[in-house]
């Protein structure tokens, strides 16, 4: 435990020094951001005095890295607001939208893979398939657009973006889950089949026990494995896919945050932005690992077969 603990540290670490180095080895300037090209150059070096950036990049690290330790993030070099405070709005914004879309992607997912088994070569399972395909091929940046011209514009259901209401959590939560919904379905599908025809199916079915509670209380069961960790892997495509989501939808959230702040060279959001997106890759491993426990009771020992 102490040994992965040590090196969830060091990737977030390493992540952090990366992405900090980055920033300030790419072309453009806070400074000139916030006062402007036309500004003398007396007042920008005044400015870059007080903002720390006159520093040189080893020592501007060091501090950077000694505040994020202790929890500090620093102030936003344009609006000058604890970046923190707007670190935490923004943070739970996003995980709204990704658990909202969590939960779409299993409840549409974990039940078209269970119907697509059950009616295996059937019309309807080539349907959902078809449908899985479609969804899967389609890049978020694409299929935000087409729900927002169809739901929005033609329909008028739904609010073309902003955070106003309930409903207005409803287009972008779907865009992020039907690319996770078609994955669940074909994998769900092909567990399934791989294991109808095994042995504790038809000792299940020798009991007498019907089509459907085969499926459900046996097969689900043997399936719920591979589903968690694909699940364990696909959250962090849902946060990296709210970059692009949030700003087509307007949702306030780390995406959208972190995308405004690069465009303005804010270094200490931006920085604070790809930790915490780092951060969540790292926990949510150590929770499908936990999970798996749970779920698996063989993990527990080591006696998987």
């Amino acid at each position: 435990m102490l040994k992965r603990i040590f090196l969830i540290l060091l990737q977030v670490l390493a992540i952090y020094i990366v992405t900090f180095m980055l920033l300030h080895l790419i072309p453009g300037d806070p400074i000139q951001v916030m006062l402007g090209e036309s500004a003398s150059l007396a007042d920008q070096n005044k400015l870059r005095m007080q903002l720390g950036l006159d520093k040189s990049i080893y020592l501007q690290l060091t501090s950077s890295l000694v505040k994020v330790f202790q929890g500090d993030f620093g102030v936003s070099i344009l609006n000058h607001k604890p970046v923190l405070e707007q670190l935490i709005t923004a943070g739970r914004n996003t995980y709204i939208l990704a658990g909202a879309s969590l939960l779409i992607a299993l409840s549409f997912g974990l039940m078209g893979g269970i119907i697509s088994a059950k009616f295996h070569n059937s019309a309807v399972d080539k349907i959902i398939m078809s449908i899985s395909i479609f969804f899967i091929s389609i890049p978020h940046f694409f299929l935000g657009p087409l729900l927002i011209l169809f739901f929005s514009i033609w329909l008028g259901w739904f609010p073309v973006n902003g955070m106003g209401s309930f409903s207005s959590l409803v287009l972008p939560a779907f865009t992020l889950a039907l690319g996770l919904i078609a994955i669940i379905v074909k994998l769900t599908r092909n567990c399934m089949l791989e294991l109808i025809d095994s042995d504790i199916v038809r000792t299940a079915r020798a009991k007498g026990l019907s089509e459907w509670a085969v499926l459900i209380n046996h097969v689900f069961r043997l399936v719920l494995i591979p589903i968690i960790s694909v699940l364990g892997m696909q959250f962090g495509s849902l946060l990296s896919g709210a970059v692009i989501t949030e700003t087509i939808f307007s949702w306030n959230g780390i995406g959208m945050l972190l995308v405004d702040s690069i465009q303005t060279r804010d270094y200490p959001i931006t920085q604070a932005c790809i930790f915490v997106i780092a951060l969540s890759y790292v926990l949510v491993n150590i929770l499908t690992d936990f999970i798996y426990k749970v779920a698996d009771p063989r993990m527990r020992t080591g006696k998987i077969a």
